[in-house]
């Protein structure tokens, strides 16, 4: 188990490296292949002994080495958010074949909340490839270990959330973009696969979180009440704290002693 969640740690950092491009280029339809990544001042490409997750920042001292000018720290803290998302996962569900999704759905869901944070836009681009891997691998995991029936409640729920965010999205669309609506489909299958609870407990704690933030900007005057909320952020943090957390809460709750 130490060496899944190290191995799962180092290729976290990896690919959180790349989440980077993806967060910068896919909202603006730029490629992600090409050209390769530069510095944003003096345009001269990155060289591959500087693109080394976290190190290359940290000897660089946040510095491109040809211009000098500041690197932003968000580099290497999606880089880090990621490897530590991914031990966190590998800690949770163990040497399974259903880990590989989950995996694909950390790095999903911190390109997304990044992107809807700084655009209020969840691409589908990022959404559906992720919702048909996540669920390709599902699927091999069902066959695998016979586990159709987790498949199946993993698939109605999907659709439950579906509509019901579908729903939401018809009767107020400037509460509700039709981007979370997508999501749903997502979350919906992921979390369902783990059990119709933590479905239940995803979208509370989304809502929560939500609530709670937007609550306390209002009251800051940080934000107006007309103003439109990244609701993919909450709904990433929802669902991730419910994958790490979710079965232990609710295994606690069910042993708590009841009262007449």
């Amino acid at each position: 188990m130490t060496l899944l969640i190290a191995y799962c740690a180092l290729l976290g950092l990896a690919i959180g490296s790349f989440l980077n491009v993806v967060i910068y280029r896919v909202p603006r339809q730029l490629s992600i292949v090409r050209p390769r990544s530069a510095c944003p001042t003096c345009s001269h490409p990155i060289e591959s002994r500087d693109n080394i997750p976290l190190l290359s920042w940290t000897l660089l001292r946040g510095r491109c080495r040809h211009c000098h000018s500041p690197i932003s720290a968000r580099y290497p803290l999606v880089e880090l958010t990621n490897g530590l998302l991914f031990a966190l996962t590998a800690w949770r569900v163990g040497a399974h074949l259903d880990l590989v999704a989950f995996l694909i759905l950390d790095a999903a869901l911190l390109a997304l909340a990044l992107i809807d944070f700084e655009m209020l836009l969840l691409p589908r681009s990022i959404v559906y490839p992720t919702l048909a891997g996540v669920g390709a691998i599902l699927v091999v995991a069902a066959l695998a270990n016979h586990q159709w029936h987790r498949l199946i409640v993993a698939m109605l729920c999907a659709l439950t959330w579906f509509a019901v965010f579908f729903i939401m999205n018809f009767l107020s669309p400037r509460s509700l973009g039709f981007g979370d609506v997508r999501l749903s489909l997502l979350l919906g299958l992921a979390l369902g696969w783990l059990g119709v609870g933590e479905v239940i407990l995803g979208f509370f704690v989304s809502n929560l979180v939500g609530a709670l933030v937007g609550v306390t900007l209002i009251a800051t005057k940080k934000m107006r009440r007309d103003q439109p909320v990244p609701y993919g952020v909450f709904l990433a943090i929802g669902t991730v704290l419910t994958v790490l957390i979710g079965p232990m809460l609710l295994a606690h709750w069910h042993h708590w002693p009841s009262h007449s």
